[in-house]
């Protein structure tokens, strides 16, 4: 029988109920702390007022590659990387502080969050895996979110060369006519 700490618990469940507000998936949950899934599954549940979503974990890095998800998946790098260089947060530390600078960003804009919790963490340990890199735009010389690997010589943003369906959804367009 292994013994338990009582603190080394409560910080579990503290980072937990954190990354539960925060909108974490239950895999990361399990991955950052040492809670059991069932202790998780009531914690969530006692947190969100509902079971966790269900489903697996993202693993694709295309998803950070398309227009929108690049835009916000670079400003939550611009953070970390930033943190990292400047702060001795480490780890999740530096993801959670990342991504509440990141989420206070789109809310003082008045866009909408594309990046989750989950999906900043994942990226994290994309970068981590060497599957991701940032690459700077010739044009504006801002840093983004690429496939590592990819040739970064002569790199424009999806900003400064942005798609034609660009803000053309119907989310936009519901806006445009309710103004």
């Amino acid at each position: 029988m292994r013994n338990k700490s009582v603190i080394s618990e409560a910080r579990d469940i503290r980072l937990a109920i954190e990354l539960i507000e925060l909108g974490a998936r239950l895999q990361l949950l399990e991955a950052e702390t040492k809670l059991s899934r069932e202790r998780l599954l009531k914690l969530y549940k006692e947190v969100k007022g509902e079971s966790p979503p269900k489903g697996m974990l993202p693993f694709s890095t295309d998803w950070f590659m398309t227009w929108q998800p690049n835009v916000h998946a670079s400003l939550f790098m611009a953070y970390y990387r930033f943190l990292e260089k400047h702060t001795d947060l480490r780890g999740l530390e530096l993801i959670i502080k990342g991504y509440r600078m990141y989420l206070d960003q789109v809310h003082r804009s008045g866009m909408e969050i594309v990046l989750s919790l989950t999906r900043a963490w994942t990226m994290v340990r994309f970068f981590d895996a060497h599957m991701l890199q940032m690459a700077t735009c010739k044009e504006c010389g801002g840093e983004f979110v690429t496939h590592a690997h990819e040739p970064t010589k002569g790199y424009v943003c999806g900003l400064c060369h942005m798609p034609a369906r660009a803000g053309k959804t119907r989310r936009a367009a519901a806006i445009a006519a309710a103004a």
